[in-house]
């Protein structure tokens, strides 16, 4: 500090003459640069200009060129190489270093074509500008041009073009430069060796990569990130999590970069209470480790924890940024929670970030899944720029909430607009198509996938196809076109055959999709279920008793279905006949009246979706205290003078006689209630429901 001040002091001395000798500017200039005291070299300059009758220095105009290069100073830099009366190699190369730094990669490739004679670090400049600013493939072009007019690699140039091949994940190409390295005894060099290993992690290569981690004997921080980060994405966390161990013993301490890394490869193994105490011994943790861990609670399901720890966060006074208030935002969404989904919001907002893409994209999501989607809508209008993930995600949110008009309109702006639409973009479409039960239009947003926008079709769009043909009744077609699927009928494409089978009560074509689904996988609850359910619609009671029976001989478990409410900032869940709530008392009670309300008005349980052969009062017990119906009445409980919605989550497809009932519920309590189940949302409302009675 003392160094720096007594420069500004020189520079401040200088400054006041108004002669002084180009050796003066010089030496001070050259302490300038030295200490990266980019202001001061600034302040020298102009005063050079305007006090020193002869031009300076060539050297000298070049040192402060590099100077303001290396800061990324784009403007100054300009400026001064402009003003240049001679300009060589160094100077040239100095403003190819502004432009890649500030990532100007027009004017890059334009200076480097306009430059009178080029040296190796020329190219190693362009090289490392374009590979460092997401320009892999053009980075490579330069690097075999580079070798065309004989200019040998070095080291720093074969590292930019690993990190090329790596971005492009071209292992061949990553190999090629692998035994040029050997050639020329390059493997010494650890930022090289790094390299290497980063590449053949990102190309699937993780054992080669851990090969030469094995050999480098000069390992650094980075040389451990980097496997450990291998791991991690080549789906190995196990191993990640036992490199961390080894590093400890090899004296390395971890940082932020490690913790981050280590931290999503526990949650990988559905270890979220061991990452979150690696989490609590670190000390110096930066916003990437914070946000690592609110990720990492998102991806485990433990979305209440990654709230409370953003609360946490905010206590210890860090500032969120865009990817922490995407990360947060996401975990409203998943909950459905409306309350901490504001909040954060208007955290957001205070910040500066809400018209980030990143936040923008995520906020239309969770006003989407809470069933807002005029907020959601509000937030996509006042976004300065767009993308297509966030045309996807208003999109995707109309059609979940079954504004198809809305969103049909708003496809029709995405290309108008110029903007190219994705196989996300295509599942929205299309499922909006089978909400309306628009079999002819979803048929022709099918074809225009690969016709008009040279997309190959996903096994989702079949669904979503193979699911509209067969709610309309034309199972024929949907079993035709599962057969002229490019792609191996995965079990999305086989339970929605066996869902629509079953509705339809085609039972052989959903005994046929049943045997496909055991073969994929003979653990899985679904298809059990649904064939189940199918029997007992039909009264075949030993076809469900032998249904059960193989469950059980399999050790098959039934997931249990669940409905939850926000009540001022509180979730409260529910389960089928539940009473362990506090309330259950009174909740059944409210319940038993307004059923009998309703059945005034001419709502009738329908005990026929009962799947159990039991007597009639025992069907009536069961169909009237499902999860949903629970949480309804509790809402009206705590807030049943207010007239906003009561908004409800459920984890599975609500029933038709649940679904019948909040019809009537909606009309008798003169409120709205939207519920969102695990297709789509329902809004109800004086008796009618946004899914059209199509869900």
């Amino acid at each position: 500090m003392k160094a720096k001040s007594k420069l500004r002091q020189a520079v401040a001395l200088l400054c006041s003459r108004s002669t002084a000798t180009s050796e003066a500017y010089t030496q001070l200039v050259l302490e300038c640069v030295r200490a990266n005291e980019i202001d001061q070299a600034k302040r020298l300059q102009s005063h050079m200009e305007h006090h020193l009758f002869q031009p300076p220095d060539p050297f000298l105009h070049n040192q402060l060129l590099h100077l303001y290069a290396k800061f990324g100073k784009l403007r100054d830099a300009q400026n001064l190489f402009d003003k240049m009366l001679e300009r060589d190699v160094f100077s040239w190369n100095a403003l190819l270093s502004a432009y890649a730094k500030s990532g100007s990669i027009q004017d890059l490739r334009a200076t480097f074509d306009r430059m009178p004679y080029r040296d190796s670090v020329s190219y190693n400049t362009i090289i490392a500008g374009l590979s460092g600013n997401s320009f892999p493939k053009e980075s490579l072009e330069l690097f075999r041009r580079m070798q065309r007019e004989g200019l040998e690699p070095t080291e720093y140039t074969n590292v930019s073009a690993l990190n090329a091949s790596a971005q492009l994940l071209d292992l061949r190409r990553g190999k090629q430069i692998h035994g040029s390295v050997i050639v020329h005894n390059y493997l010494g060099n650890v930022f090289i060796c790094n390299a290497l290993t980063d590449m053949y992690a990102k190309c699937g290569e993780i054992e080669h990569a851990r090969w030469l981690f094995d050999r480098l004997t000069n390992k650094n921080l980075v040389s451990w990130n980097l496997m450990i980060s291998g791991y991690v994405k080549n789906g190995q966390p196990e191993k990640c999590i036992g490199l961390l161990h080894e590093m400890r013993l090899s004296g390395h301490m971890p940082d932020q970069v490690t913790l981050s890394t280590v931290i999503a490869a526990y949650c990988q193994c559905g270890r979220a209470d061991e990452a979150r105490r690696v989490f609590n011994e670190f000390k110096d943790k930066d916003i990437v480790c914070w946000t690592a861990m609110l990720v990492g609670y998102a991806k485990s399901g433990r979305e209440e924890d990654a709230l409370l720890l953003f609360n946490e966060m905010l206590l210890e006074h860090f500032e969120p940024d865009s990817y922490t208030f995407s990360s947060v935002v996401s975990s409203c969404a998943k909950l459905a929670s409306l309350y901490h989904g504001q909040a954060i919001h208007g955290k957001s907002i205070l910040a500066g970030l809400d018209n980030n893409l990143l936040v923008s994209s995520a906020l239309i999501d969770m006003y989407s899944k809470c069933g807002l989607i005029d907020d959601a809508r509000s937030v996509f209008d006042v976004m300065p720029t767009r993308n297509v993930i966030t045309w996807n995600a208003m999109i995707v949110g109309y059609a979940q909430n079954g504004r198809d008009k809305d969103m049909l309109e708003l496809f029709e702006n995405m290309l108008q607009e110029k903007f190219k639409p994705d196989n996300v973009t295509f599942v929205g479409v299309l499922s909006a198509c089978l909400h309306s039960n628009l079999i002819e239009q979803g048929q022709v947003f099918f074809d225009s996938i690969s016709n008009q926008h040279g997309l190959t079709p996903s096994l989702d769009h079949y669904a979503c196809m193979v699911n509209l043909l067969g709610r309309s009744g034309r199972i024929d077609q949907a079993v035709n076109l599962i057969k002229s699927m490019p792609h191996e009928p995965d079990f999305l494409i086989w339970s929605t055959l066996l869902s629509v089978s079953a509705t339809k009560g085609d039972v052989a074509r959903a005994e046929m999709a049943g045997r496909h689904l055991f073969e994929l996988d003979s653990t899985n609850a679904v298809p059990y279920i649904m064939l189940s359910n199918m029997y007992a619609s039909m009264g075949r009671w030993k076809d469900v008793a032998a249904v059960r029976s193989v469950m059980k001989n399999k050790n098959v478990k039934k997931f249990a279905g669940y409905s939850w409410i926000e009540i001022d900032n509180e979730v409260h869940k529910f389960t089928s006949e539940d009473r362990t709530h506090p309330e259950t008392e009174q909740i059944y009670e409210e319940l038993k009246i307004l059923i009998r309300k309703l059945e005034e008005q001419g709502f009738r349980p329908n005990t026929n979706l009962v799947l159990h052969d039991v007597g009639e009062e025992e069907k009536l017990k069961s169909i009237c205290f499902h999860s949903e119906k629970l949480a309804l009445v509790f809402g009206l409980i705590k807030k049943g003078n207010g007239v906003s919605p009561i908004r409800i989550i459920k984890n599975i497809r609500i029933c038709s006689d649940c679904h019948e009932f909040m019809k009537f519920a909606s009309m008798s309590i003169r409120r709205q209630i939207i519920l969102r189940d695990s297709n789509r949302f329902h809004h109800f409302s004086n008796g009618k429901c946004s899914c059209k009675d199509n869900w």
